[in-house]
């Protein structure tokens, strides 16, 4: 399938297309129908954590690796397989109730998009997609079919991130002026593009892993399973992996929208592999949450983040490994990442948190710290908005914003040390030589 044909607007939009999911699943009994693209992995969790909610069957599952498709098999035994998602779409459409996609990011846009072009509500791992017109275009046709979306950012669900948000715009630390965040993890390459090739495995069909990015010949620890994340043609950096947790809740707090200014400190492109390490500063509009202008700048790679005195914690404490840091009129707040709750620092002491200002005292929830229950909410929450008993909280209209707020840094690593200037309602960037970036044509397969 060519890529206009993914990206195009839907002229006329079907009947059960425009039919609320809670319809469908009434006429099955309230039962949710689901179809997995991408089984190994996360794909694996997600389908752990989608299949033990008590209202789905899982009906079909779909992977490029045999081995991995064939572990999920032994799970599902009724669930019909696939290599192919096309296939599988196309075959089963009126089997299926809703989509889960778990694929390598080069991917995500034209699984969901096919899934949505026939109706389906889709769970999406993140980030969204590996293109910022990308993401715009699954906004677009969620939102002109009326489907249940979802971003797979499952600590969007977890008590210590709400907390931080209710707490932030509950004025805890009053206007935030800048943003702190942090990932030491590594999913950049900064050698050189590898030579010559290997023998495909038996078990993967490389065609359909390469999917619509462009030819490439197989080469043995530099693809799947492991390692695409590092790479421009499939991943999006440790920014477009860590970043989208991390970034999550500062962005949700502040009720962010795109930023105006965009500027990455990284080495020189390399034409194959993302930076090493890349200091990301982001500069927003206004909102009700910060001062006139919102500065955000992200750390990562091996050290991060850098020394900065907004960071130094009470008694020389070390910071946590990953996490966000804002800055107030009044003072900071510490979000660990993850599963630690957030921390206020005033005039340089810890003080104990008062939840006493949050207004909406049921908004709280309960302190729960552990994963094995925390981590099914996000996707049991998905089920239950397919099934018409709640409301996902981060639907694609969410979730796109957020990804090309991460895609936009991205970029800007193909112009270390460069200011580019974004105009969102014209989603291009001033400086034109970066327009080429914002998408990429379709190979057909």
């Amino acid at each position: 399938m060519k890529k206009r044909d993914f990206l195009k607007s839907t002229a006329a939009l079907g009947l059960s297309a425009m039919l609320p999911t809670s319809m469908w699943a009434q006429t099955r009994n309230g039962r949710l129908r689901t179809a997995h693209i991408g089984v190994s992995n996360m794909g694996g969790e997600d389908l752990k954590a989608i299949s033990s909610h008590k209202s789905v069957d899982v009906v079909a599952l779909c992977d490029v690796d045999s081995n991995a498709l064939a572990a999920a098999k032994k799970l599902h035994p009724r669930a019909k397989t696939y290599a192919d998602y096309r296939v599988m779409l196309n075959e089963m459409q009126n089997q299926i109730d809703a989509v889960i996609v778990s694929t390598p990011d080069h991917t995500h846009a034209p699984a969901s998009m096919l899934a949505m072009e026939k109706g389906k509500p889709v769970y999406c791992q993140k980030p969204l997609t590996h293109h910022v017109a990308e993401a715009r275009a699954m906004n677009k046709m969620a939102k002109e079919k009326n489907l249940v979306t979802q971003m797979g950012i499952q600590v969007h669900s977890f008590y210590d991130y709400k907390l931080a948000t209710l707490l932030i715009q509950s004025g805890i630390i009053g206007k935030v002026s800048t943003v702190r965040a942090w990932s030491p993890k590594n999913w950049g390459y900064d050698g050189p593009e590898p030579t010559g090739s290997d023998p495909v495995p038996e078990n993967l069909d490389w065609n359909l892993w390469l999917g619509t990015s462009a030819e490439r010949p197989y080469k043995e620890g530099y693809y799947h399973p492991g390692n695409w994340r590092k790479l421009l043609d499939y991943g999006c950096g440790t920014l477009g992996d860590m970043g989208v947790h991390i970034f999550d809740t500062p962005y949700n707090a502040l009720a962010l929208d795109v930023p105006r200014t965009i500027k990455n400190k990284c080495r020189k492109p390399n034409g194959y592999g993302f930076p090493e390490h890349n200091t990301v500063t982001y500069k927003f509009p206004q909102t009700p949450y910060t001062t006139k202008t919102l500065k955000w700048v992200w750390y990562d790679g091996e050290g991060a983040p850098k020394d900065h005195k907004q960071l130094r914690l009470p008694n020389d404490e070390e910071l946590p490994s990953q996490g966000a840091m804002f800055i107030g009129e009044k003072g900071r707040l510490l979000l660990p990442h993850f599963m630690e709750l957030p921390r206020l620092i005033v005039k340089g002491e810890y003080k104990e948190l008062d939840l006493s200002i949050i207004k909406d005292q049921s908004a709280i929830g309960e302190p729960v710290r552990n994963y094995a229950s925390e981590g099914k909410k996000h996707y049991h929450q998905f089920v239950d908005a397919c099934l018409g008993k709640d409301e996902c909280s981060a639907p694609f209209s969410y979730a796109s914003r957020l990804t090309e707020t991460i895609l936009l840094g991205v970029i800007a690593g193909r112009f270390p040390n460069k200011t580019l200037h974004w105009d969102s309602a014209a989603a291009r960037f001033s400086e034109e030589e970066a327009n080429q970036f914002l998408d990429a044509p379709y190979r057909d397969f």
